[in-house]
């Protein structure tokens, strides 16, 4: 599976799955609820997993050689989100059935559509792009992208999943979403009311290889649209809260 971002051309080495002691930020925030460090089992269906949350936080080329799962126990839940921007006045992007806000002087960084693929005499088929969506700061150190994955790559089922439910509870679906290894400082669920009821989305905030996370999922005919905010960890104090408020804008259409 393609990669989504690649920010630290050393990652940390992944901890000792024998570690209990619970890690503390390089720089605790008042605000940051307390960190739960992520453990786990080496599984194929595993290796699935850590493939799509790999995609907002290393190359698959350096990850870690050992794949880790989410403990039993996450955050407690707040009554809701701290530090979130009103992004109505910024540019809304709209992509193939989400649309998402992009915060000011970011830039459309998405890789083109190659047209051409697909059409050789060979019948070569087209290359799917890793990103639905993409944009970087102008010093591209803060990304925000969108990706889309079928949900049966991320968890097998009978039934065509129609919301994100469907792959499991908050707890269980971090296993999806959130890299082994990691610092985990929010999850939470949102529902957004819809004309046919409620969708609900998932939201996990958390930190690895000195990249700090704030990542959405939602679920719509099968598809998962997961969109991840990243930037190094010295710079989230300042625009933690802008990030974190982009990928929130996440809706599904």
């Amino acid at each position: 599976m393609a990669i989504f971002i690649s920010l630290s051309a050393h990652p940390t080495p992944p901890p000792n799955p024998t570690q209990t002691s619970i890690p503390k930020p390089n720089s605790p925030s008042p605000s940051r609820p307390k960190a739960t460090l992520i453990h786990t089992h080496t599984s194929k269906r595993d290796f699935l997993f850590r493939a799509v949350s790999s995609l907002f936080v290393s190359s698959l080329a350096h990850s870690c050689p050992s794949v880790q799962c989410l403990a039993e126990t996450l955050p407690p839940p707040k009554s809701s989100l701290s530090g979130i921007a009103n992004t109505k006045s910024w540019f809304q992007y709209y992509g193939d059935g989400f649309s998402i806000r992009v915060p000011p002087q970011f830039e459309d960084v998405t890789e083109p559509e190659d047209f051409n693929a697909g059409s050789s005499l060979y019948g070569d088929k087209a290359k799917p792009k890793t990103f639905a969506a993409r944009f970087a700061s102008s010093d591209g150190s803060e990304v925000l992208s969108v990706v889309i994955r079928s949900t049966n790559q991320l968890k097998i089922t009978f039934l065509e999943a129609q919301d994100i439910t469907d792959l499991g509870s908050l707890k269980e679906a971090a296993k999806i979403f959130v890299p082994g290894g990691s610092t985990l400082y929010s999850a939470r669920t949102i529902k957004i009311k819809e004309d046919e009821g409620f969708r609900t989305y998932y939201f996990y905030e958390f930190g690895r290889d000195e990249q700090h996370v704030a990542l959405v999922a939602a679920v719509n005919s099968g598809k998962a649209i997961i969109a991840g905010a990243t930037a190094p960890q010295s710079k989230w104090h300042d625009d933690g809260v802008k990030l974190r408020s982009a990928a929130i804008s996440l809706t599904v259409l």
